[in-house]
């Protein structure tokens, strides 16, 4: 795979079992380019570690005033000079294409999840975590898979090295072989230490970046009620944590760094020692000196990257295990395909409320506890909000909206959140969605009740003549009011034209004259669809064709509002917004009177 390639067609089905079996699965589905890589890097690491034997032979041939061996010598520095020079340039070429696919491997896998859970990734993983696994966490796992072909170069040339002097100078070779892989295993004592304070670091930095984000969403709030400076002062304090995590890792990897250029030092001097004395005694001769000596100092370049290796998977090894638990979310179960491929269409049923939403109906759901009508949502679009759930789907026309390929699913039932998220552009951007084409954007602004927000984007660029729908939204939304950016969600929800569309509070944020209107512009919008309005305003209520009341997760009761209003008091209570108090003098006022009339 090369850059010019990408995007993956298919990125894989990732093993996400753990962090380290994510990052082995990663670099078997990057094979060809770690081959490559390691090809490179061995002409890159043995042409450096040859260049001893050159200015051995070029100091033996001047000792011996011999003109041929010099030529030779020369010969050998060019052509390892050569080799050093296109080893390098290829090795770079190739690691960094190793960097970018394998980056872009996680993300397009990132991506596909977050399409796949949509707004249930949020209920399952902290948004911030999810911001720091698609962005550093993602460079880091690319450095791992970068690194690992360059540090397998450098093993297989410390052992070509050690074999090397061994068979050219036995008596240092011995000396050579024990010390140069002493080197290379001598910081794992300092990595269990070094990969401890790099998990928290990373930990650290997630958490800041959550409060960053979460601040920066709710910036507007703050502002209104003078919050600025506290979580100012929150986000200070998790960055020093941050800082004084990110110090103390250093200093582990600094003592990693200093031990890498200790020992090898001391190896040659060792080297350097013993080699002197077997020339003196004319055993060895001082060209085969020079050949060990630089043979031994060029070993420094091959063991950096088992530094680099190391301080790669400490690192990449955290991200990864976050990567995977982002990835090992999923739907309920996989689809079962064949006729389930089928749009489905019918009755709206959840087994585990015993909510139904009759076909061709506007159906409200009253809920006491908003959390649980949020997540009674995300049931109704086939997520389920908690790990019980799993095993209960929602069925559509009795077929399991969990068998349903994620397209089907979501052609057939789509959830609109009570904070949905507006992206950066244009209105016409805005709706221009995946639909059936039956509702036109026009039709769907008007139900919404959207004319005082197609005023405010027509005034508030001159550069589109007065043309709302050309005028480019901020993001999320930002310049628009609460209520403006719930009606304009609610209109590019309508454009969908789902074959089920489920309403989470969509007029929360607008008043009660505003509410109305909304509530009969999507009943007549949506007249012969299935919608499932999720709400507890009087306004709304009035105009569904069926109520349904879910009281501690189960379906008690269901009729028209006012049926529900005169014969219900616990649907009363929530829609009048009346005190346990004052339901209690309420039923025991019915009771009384029930007894009377008996």
């Amino acid at each position: 795979m090369q850059i010019h390639q990408l995007p993956y067609a298919d990125p894989g089905v990732p093993d996400v079992r753990s962090g380290t079996r994510f990052l082995i699965w990663l670099g078997r589905r990057q094979l060809g380019g770690q081959v490559r890589s390691l090809l490179w890097g061995l002409v890159l690491q043995l042409s450096i570690a040859g260049l001893p034997v050159g200015v051995g032979l070029a100091v033996q041939a001047v000792i011996d005033h011999d003109g041929g061996r010099l030529a030779l010598g020369c010969g050998v520095l060019v052509a390892l000079g050569v080799g050093i020079a296109v080893g390098d340039t290829m090795l770079h070429r190739t690691a960094v294409t190793n960097w970018i696919t394998a980056a872009a491997r996680v993300q397009q896998l990132l991506a596909r999840r977050t399409a796949e859970l949509g707004a249930l990734l949020t209920r399952r993983v902290a948004a911030g975590e999810v911001v720091a696994v698609s962005t550093g966490d993602v460079e880091k796992i690319g450095w791992f898979v970068e690194a690992f072909s360059r540090f397998a170069a450098a093993v297989l040339t410390l052992l070509a090295v050690c074999v090397g002097i061994a068979v050219y100078e036995p008596a240092l070779g011995l000396v050579v072989a024990v010390g140069v892989p002493a080197l290379a295993l001598a910081a794992l004592p300092l990595l269990p230490r070094a990969t401890r304070r790099a998990d928290e670091q990373r930990e650290k930095a997630g958490k800041a970046t959550e409060l960053a984000s979460d601040t920066v969403a709710g910036l507007r709030v703050l502002r209104g009620i003078g919050g600025e400076e506290l979580f100012l002062g929150r986000y200070r304090t998790a960055s020093q944590e941050v800082r004084r995590a990110a110090v103390r890792s250093a200093r582990m990897w600094a003592l990693i760094a200093a031990v890498q250029v200790l020992l090898p030092g001391l190896l040659l001097i060792a080297v350097v020692a013993y080699g002197a004395r077997l020339a003196l005694d004319g055993t060895i001769s001082v060209g085969a000196l020079v050949t060990v000596y630089g043979a031994v100092a060029l070993t420094h370049h091959p063991l950096r990257n088992v530094e680099e290796i190391a301080m790669a998977y400490a690192f990449s090894r955290p991200s990864a295990k976050r990567a995977a638990r982002v990835l090992a979310l999923s739907r309920v179960t996989e689809p079962a395909g064949g006729d389930r491929e089928a749009r489905a269409a019918g009755d709206l049923y959840d087994p585990l409320t015993g909510l139904i939403a009759p076909a061709g109906l506007l159906t409200a759901v009253v809920c006491g506890d908003p959390d649980a009508a949020g997540r009674l949502a995300e049931r109704l679009g086939g997520h389920p909000a908690e790990p019980g759930d799993d095993h209960v789907s929602v069925r559509l026309g009795g077929v399991p909206l969990d068998e349903l390929s994620l397209d089907a699913a979501r052609t057939a039932v789509l959830v609109q959140d009570k904070e949905p998220v507006l992206l950066s552009g244009t209105l016409r951007e805005l709706l221009d969605v995946p639909a059936s084409g039956a509702v036109r954007p026009e039709d769907a602004l008007a139900a919404a009740q959207c004319d005082d927000v197609l005023d405010a984007l027509a005034q508030a660029s001159v550069e589109t003549d007065g043309d709302p729908m050309r005028t480019r939204i901020t993001e999320r939304g930002r310049s628009l009011s609460g209520g403006q950016r719930q009606r304009l969600a609610l209109a590019r929800s309508l454009v969908t034209d789902p074959e089920v569309l489920v309403l989470d509070e969509p007029t929360s944020a607008v008043d009660s004259h505003t509410e109305s209107r909304v509530a009969a512009g999507v009943r007549k919008l949506r007249a012969g669809a299935t919608t499932v309005v999720l709400a507890s305003s009087p306004l709304v209520l009035d105009l569904a064709d069926r109520v349904v009341l879910v009281h501690e997760g189960r379906a008690v009761a269901h009729g028209t509002h006012r049926e529900l209003l005169a014969e219900e008091p616990r649907y009363r209570a929530v829609v009048t917004r009346e005190t346990e108090d004052e339901l209690a003098a309420t039923t025991a006022g019915l009771e009384a009177l029930e007894g009377e009339t008996a």
